[in-house]
């Protein structure tokens, strides 16, 4: 009887998971990912305050049900965020926006939707240079103003350079790039606690061409502590 509730819990676990699937919607997908890691987390603290396989199941299932609800809400609110700061790009070329996944730091097996927003380096600065344009101010302002109204989710500024140059220099100027964004950013009211500005320099370059590789992405995480 034990062996086969265990078995039962092992396969829920497994098809919250698969919830998560490329088929499903961001918000199912949400779903999924934070009932298995609520019920795995659920299962381990069970475990550790009963001693036995019924407290393990019983945690599990609390566990899986907190974590769907915590779940579905996070991909709501970066639907919501998505769409928001879609609109507010609608009208520039400078930025694209996507939105990606990457794997939970909750769960290592899952995936969370993240949102990027993508600057071309040269509506931003100058050749050589780490100082913001004034056209700049204005693209960074649009997006500032939708990271304002969700305010729990993280950023990271990363700037990156083309491979012209040495590594050394790409990476500092990658870095005071980041930092100036970031500034910026701050500058707009967005709580500085929030951003973290990262420069990668030419190690991270997405194509053959040279300007494709010359941006700046910020990129935004929902905190899952926020939503219980």
């Amino acid at each position: 009887m034990t062996r086969n509730l265990m078995k039962m819990l092992l396969i829920g676990c497994l098809a919250a998971s698969l919830v998560a699937c490329a088929t499903a919607t961001p918000e199912q997908r949400g779903t999924g990912v934070g009932a298995g890691a609520g019920a795995a987390v659920g299962a381990i603290l069970g475990q550790a305050i009963g001693r036995d396989t019924e407290s393990t199941l019983i945690g599990a299932g609390i566990g899986a049900a907190v974590g769907a609800l915590a779940g579905n809400r996070i991909a709501a609110y970066m639907d919501r965020q998505e769409r928001d700061l879609r609109a507010a790009v609608a009208q520039s070329d400078a930025v694209n926006v996507q939105r990606i996944q990457e794997s939970d730091t909750r769960n290592e097996q899952a995936r969370i939707d993240v949102l990027t927003a993508t600057f071309k380096a040269e509506t931003m600065f100058d050749f050589d240079s780490a100082t913001l344009k004034p056209g700049a101010y204005s693209e960074l302002e649009r997006v500032a103003d939708v990271l304002k109204r969700y305010p729990d989710t993280t950023i990271v500024v990363e700037g990156h350079t083309d491979s012209r140059g040495s590594e050394a220099y790409n990476q500092t100027l990658s870095e005071r790039r980041a930092e100036a964004v970031r500034t910026a950013l701050v500058g707009m009211g967005v709580a500085p606690e929030r951003i973290q500005a990262v420069g990668y320099g030419e190690s991270r370059p997405i194509s053959s061409n040279d300007a494709m590789n010359r941006r700046v992405t910020i990129t935004i995480r929902p905190r899952p502590e926020a939503f219980g």
